[in-house]
Formats: structure tokens, sequence, C-alpha cells
């Protein structure tokens, strides 16, 4: 009885001790040089960190253990530089003056691809809005450039709409659903059910709407639209 009591001891502490973070960074934004990097988490109203490492040389390192996956933000002292999941493998993170990709794990991978085809819509709404100005610039009949450009405001509208939706949907079991419903959300000016965001919330399974801040949101938000009415 013994030996088996030991034997399924090792075998717990074994699991335990394979998951685990490893965080390898790559930094070539000389002015990084020396700065801090903090991983936090949301804990009530408040940001607590979970792990730090200094930017030497480009490089810095982080690891700990990932009992459980979680959506975490990197931070340069207190300011915020880029969500990311910690989860079981090593998480590769490179900063350059194009911007952050945090890559190397399930979850940081598909997070990652939805983070660059947002930014690319991104980058053609502004075109869209420079668009305009040259419109106006060169004399087009104002009718028209608003016609024009209303019309390709809404398309990237209904497909920044469409990725949005189908990434949470996607991802409703893990924590990106929840995650990424939240950032969406907070994007508001003030806590609200739009028709998208009460069809997102219709079609998910009940570990989504019990998240704690989907559930805290929906309150408020359900609140607001009744003092509306």
């Amino acid at each position: 009885m013994y030996k088996l009591y030991f034997f399924l001891f090792c075998a717990v502490l074994f699991a335990s001790c394979g998951k685990k973070y490893r965080i390898e960074g790559v930094s070539s934004v000389s002015l990084l040089d020396g700065k801090m990097l903090f991983i936090k988490v949301p804990a009530g109203d408040k940001w607590v960190n979970i792990d730090s490492a200094e930017v030497i040389h480009g490089l810095f390192k982080m690891e700990g253990k990932a009992d459980s996956t979680m959506l975490a933000t990197l931070f340069m002292d207190d300011e915020c530089i880029m969500p990311f999941v910690i989860e079981q493998g090593k998480i590769n993170i490179n900063i350059d003056n194009a911007g952050i990709t945090i890559k190397g794990t399930p979850l940081n991978d598909s997070f990652n691809d939805f983070i660059m085809q947002k930014n690319s819509l991104d980058d053609r709404a502004y075109e869209v809005e420079r668009e305009e100005s040259r419109m106006i610039m060169d004399g087009k009949d104002l009718m028209t450039v608003h016609q024009e450009i209303e019309k390709k405001r809404l398309a990237l509208s209904d497909e920044m709409n469409t990725l949005v939706k189908d990434f949470i949907g996607a991802n409703y079991d893990n924590v990106l659903g929840p995650g990424v419903f939240i950032l969406w959300c907070n994007s508001m000016p003030y806590p609200i059910l739009t028709p998208l965001m009460k069809e997102i919330v219709d079609k998910a399974p009940e570990s989504f709407r019990n998240d704690p801040l989907v559930r805290e949101f929906l309150m408020v938000a359900r609140s607001n639209m009744e003092k509306m009415h």
C-alpha cells in the first residue's frame, strides 16, 4: 500500500512540475533596454503582478507555473503593452518598431492571428479616412464623397464585426472568448448591449456567461439599457 501511495504521489508531483510556462522575449527597440517588463492579471479592480523581467541587451526571460490558463497583460512599468495568454509551453514575444507578436502556444498563436487581422482592418479604415480627405481636397462633390466613403465604412464595420463574432464564438470555451468580448466591450463609451453583443451572448454556453467579468458587464449593461428605455 505504501508503494502505491508513493507512486501516486510521484505521478502527481511530476505532472504538476510539467505544467510550466516559459517566456523568451526579444526586443529590437533600444529604448527598452534596462526597462522592467511585468506580467499582470486583473484581481477585482486592481492589477496584480505575477512575474517580471528586465530587458538586457534586447533579451528578457520569465517562467513560472501554469496551473490554469489565464488571460494576462504585458506591462512596461505602468504602461499596458499587450494582452496574451499564460498557458503551458514556450511563449515567444518579439517587440520591434512595427509592433509586438506573441506566439508559440496554441491560444497565443490563435490570438496573434486575430490581432493581425484586426490590425489589417484598422489600417484599411485609416486609409478610408485619408481617402475622404483627398477626395474633398480634389474638389469632388461632397454628397458623392459622403456616399462612397460611408459605403466603405459600413463594409469595413461589417468585416470587423464578423471577425470579432467568429473569433469569440470559436473560443467560447477558453479564456480568449470572454477575454476578447470584454476587451471589445470596454471600447464602448459605457456598458450597453448592442444587437451583435446580444447575439454573441445568446449563442454562448453557460460557462461563457458565468465568467465573472462577462457576468458583471452584462448586469451593468442591462441596467443601463433599462434606464435608457
